[in-house]
């Protein structure tokens, strides 16, 4: 609840460093590379990305607990061809998503959640996941021993994730002086 209220208020006062307003290579590459579907933006926030995944011809659905950065991703959709389906929700539930995604995108998202938050967003993610889909996350990652890490290591995620997906690639690297990864992962099949 406070973790929300602090994400609000950075929106209003404008201190989101985070809202780049660039999508990254590693999304462009695979947009490039991949036909186009259905895709499932996590943490969208002002919806930078959601509209690129868009402007490749896939139908999207943008995701976000903030009130203003829906708002503000709406607001930049105005102008688009192709309309992107922008939600105020929690990851952990995503209450009204339903059928699969060919790509689901979470750029920064999953390392602010709470353990709790993390085992429902696990199980959505599941159920969402098209067999033949893509889950792309880009996450900071606790140092390994770092004592009291809220963020997840490489370690955890593997454990975490592991039931789920297969990693079929990670490329690790820093951001604001962190360790940061990207993974590409692929649902196991059952």
């Amino acid at each position: 609840m406070i973790s929300n209220l602090l994400f609000e208020l950075r929106y209003i006062v404008g201190n989101t460093p985070w809202d780049t307003g660039v999508s990254p290579p590693e999304l462009i590459s695979f947009l490039q590379e991949n036909p186009a579907g259905r895709a499932l933006d996590l943490g969208c926030g002002t919806g930078t990305n959601a509209i690129t995944i868009n402007n490749f011809g896939w139908d999207v659905i943008g995701v976000d607990s903030s009130y203003f950065a829906i708002k503000r991703a709406i607001e930049k959709t105005m102008c688009q061809a192709r309309e992107v389906d922008f939600r105020r929700l929690d990851v952990s539930r995503l209450k009204g998503i339903d059928g699969t995604f060919k790509l689901i995108l979470d750029i920064g998202c999953f390392h602010s959640l709470s353990p709790t938050s993390r085992a429902g967003y696990l199980q959505r993610l599941s159920e969402l996941i098209d067999p033949a889909g893509t889950y792309l996350l880009y996450t900071w990652l606790a140092d390994d021993g770092e004592p009291g890490a809220s963020t997840p290591s490489h370690e955890d995620l593997m454990t975490l994730f592991s039931p789920i997906f297969s990693s079929i690639r990670t490329e690790v690297g820093t951001e604001q002086e962190r360790t940061s990864a990207w993974y590409w992962m692929q649902p196991i099949s059952s």
